[in-house]
């Protein structure tokens, strides 16, 4: 058992993050289970420990590959990778889903991007894929390179892989199949719950659209 993956799961349930139900995801498919980290801000000892635990997991990477900035897409993302990012001592900086129309209107928000500049990428969790291949899109055009790409839980439905094909390095910290086990293990999760969480990963294969 994972000491990161126990930390994580024991902070998505007592954070309300990790919900159960039917959810319509972005991909425009059903899943029996939604991860929303936005609710760790309303528990602080929770925030505390995944973004320390996110911290630990880029730091090698960052001494590895060279990497000199972090980046991040609204909204999820962007509200973790701050604090991420003062505990490492790297600019981030935020992809913005669309340029404003108004003030600073480019997509990239809280500095410049050089060419050259050498990326972790970061974000909450991955399913397709897509999400990530449309985020990185402002970076590599300004010059950036992409070295890795961090997330939270691998949904297991493709992304990772898809990702991989690209040619892109892509690290999770944990997988959503690791968390269930743990959560049933500790009668977090009722097996009825976890079997339509894992009959869920193994039915849907997606890619990006």
């Amino acid at each position: 058992m994972s000491g990161q993956t126990l930390k994580i799961a024991e902070a998505l349930m007592r954070s309300g993050a990790l919900k159960f139900g039917s959810f319509k995801l972005k991909s425009g498919v059903t899943s029996p289970y939604y991860i929303d980290l936005t609710w760790l801000l309303s528990s602080p000892e929770d925030f505390h420990s995944v973004t320390t635990i996110i911290a630990e997991e880029i730091k090698p990477i960052i001494h590895s590959l060279n990497i000199n900035k972090l980046a991040t897409i609204e909204l999820k993302g962007a509200l973790l990778l701050p604090s991420v990012a003062a505990m490492l001592k790297l600019p981030c900086v935020v992809i913005r889903k669309e340029s404003k129309t108004y003030g600073l209107t480019d997509r990239i928000a809280g500095g410049e991007i050089r060419k050259g500049n050498r990326f972790v990428f970061f974000d909450d969790v991955i399913t397709s894929g897509a999400s990530k291949l449309e985020a990185v899109k402002p970076i590599e055009e300004a010059g950036g390179k992409i070295e890795a790409i961090v997330v939270v839980v691998d949904r297991e439905q493709g992304g990772k892989q898809e990702l991989e094909k690209r040619g892109y390095q892509v690290k999770p910290i944990t997988t959503i199949s690791e968390i269930v086990k743990i959560l049933v293990s500790t009668k977090a999760l009722t097996r009825n719950q976890a079997e339509k969480i894992l009959k869920n990963l193994k039915e849907k294969s997606l890619t990006p659209k």
